[in-house]
């Protein structure tokens, strides 16, 4: 049974740490990324960026736990380096038809439904945004996989060929872990306006 949310001790207010220099590597990287893609579509190259941004999402994080670096800023820059990625790899799939344009839509509409809620939340007195779950977490890892697995899917190779089918069921698994992700931080919003007392919301 679903419980209202909790508070929970806040991030120290930190700026120089390792795991946020990881994260603004990530944001960096997004509009090279980009090019990579849809300029000289440099795939392989592509493919290295995006696999190592997978990597430093995955490091950062076991990073901030050992040093015990975790920050506010870095509660902010982990899921949003994550976003941009995985937003900036689903425009470039619907430029050149590796996705339709529909599951961009319907997965850009998530962050959009999440991010509608980030206000409420402050209007109904919480010091935070969502705290990123399991689940969430869990959604964006697949997707970050998935991504350089759909490239990959895209030559004509035998091995391209092969794993074709395993990288759209990936997407697929991926998405909807996504999705209810959103709908489990939606979920707590209402939680939490049926709580009414601050503290940071958990899903």
């Amino acid at each position: 049974m679903s419980t209202p949310p909790a508070a929970e001790p806040a991030p120290q207010d930190r700026y120089l740490t390792i795991p946020n220099a990881l994260s603004v590597l990530r944001l960096l990287g997004v509009p090279v990324f980009l090019y990579l893609l849809l300029g000289p579509r440099a795939d392989g190259w592509a493919l290295v960026l995006l696999i190592a941004a997978g990597v430093s999402d995955w490091l950062d994080g076991k990073i901030a736990r050992w040093l015990d670096q975790t920050s506010k800023l870095g509660v902010l820059l982990d899921p949003a380096a994550d976003r941009l990625y995985i937003v900036a790899t689903m425009i470039a799939f619907v430029v050149r038809d590796i996705l339709p344009l529909w599951v961009v839509l319907v997965l850009v509409g998530r962050e959009l439904v999440v991010g509608a809620c980030l206000p409420v939340l402050r209007r109904l007195g919480y010091r935070a945004a969502f705290t990123i779950t399991y689940l969430g977490k869990a959604a964006t890892f697949i997707l970050l996989y998935a991504f350089p697995m759909l490239l990959v899917a895209q030559g004509g190779s035998t091995f391209a060929q092969v794993i074709r089918p395993f990288a759209y069921a990936m997407m697929a698994w991926g998405a909807a872990l996504y999705l209810w992700s959103g709908a489990l931080y939606a979920y707590q919003l209402v939680l939490a306006s049926r709580a009414q007392r601050p503290g940071v919301v958990s899903a």
